[in-house]
């Protein structure tokens, strides 16, 4: 006998097909997102630096204990790019070294070569599909509809640079490495009546 077909999963892209995974849109959402991860302070710590940078969680996975020990708030952080080998320089603000004191005062293995963001199990790197399955958790607890994963962490940084703080795309194209405007509007899930919005205000 013929097993009926499983019900489409809406999470599971069919075979040559793939679900864009959308950004948090509102500070509010990012805020209630950070309260819920408050008793976990690896979490707090993984998803406020996904915020405020555009990193790819397999970047944020390659850094170690001894890579931002040392930093405070305002100082340059450099990581190389998994995908295109250049390094690439931020300078981490008050939320997120506020989020790495936290982390590290209670790190398992405070030991320079450590990685950052290990897993409770085995001391390795989390591995991104476990930093998946947790954005899409996090996301669903707080209430959140929608498509989301990891690479939430990095479109949420590019949506508010936009949206919130209006910065130019030309900028974020180079942030990106994409080649075309349009292909950052569309890695960011703003539509053009969102760029509209952006001239309504009155000054």
């Amino acid at each position: 006998m013929n097993k009926k077909p499983a019900p489409n999963n809406l999470n599971r892209p069919s075979k040559g097909a793939s679900i864009k995974v959308e950004p948090i849109r509102t500070i509010k959402d990012i805020r209630r997102i950070k309260k819920l991860r408050e008793d976990s302070p690896r979490d707090l710590c993984l998803f406020t630096f996904g915020i405020n940078s555009a990193y790819r969680a397999n970047e944020l996975m390659s850094i170690k204990v001894g890579d931002v020990s040392h930093l405070r708030a305002g100082e340059r952080f450099e990581l190389k790019q998994k995908k295109t080998k250049k390094y690439r320089a931020v300078n981490l603000n008050k939320q997120v070294i506020a989020a790495l004191d936290a982390w590290l005062a209670v790190h398992p293995d405070p030991s320079p070569d450590a990685p950052l963001f290990r897993s409770q199990k085995t001391g390795d790197p989390l591995q991104v599909s476990v930093v998946n399955h947790m954005v899409k958790r996090w996301c669903r607890e707080a209430g959140l509809k929608g498509n989301f994963g990891s690479h939430t962490l990095r479109k949420t940084w590019g949506y508010h640079q936009r949206m919130t703080g209006n910065a130019s795309l030309p900028v974020l194209m180079m942030a990106f490495g994409h080649a075309r405007q349009q292909q950052t509007l569309d890695y960011l899930c703003i539509q053009a009546e969102e760029i509209q919005d952006l001239y309504s205000l009155e000054l």
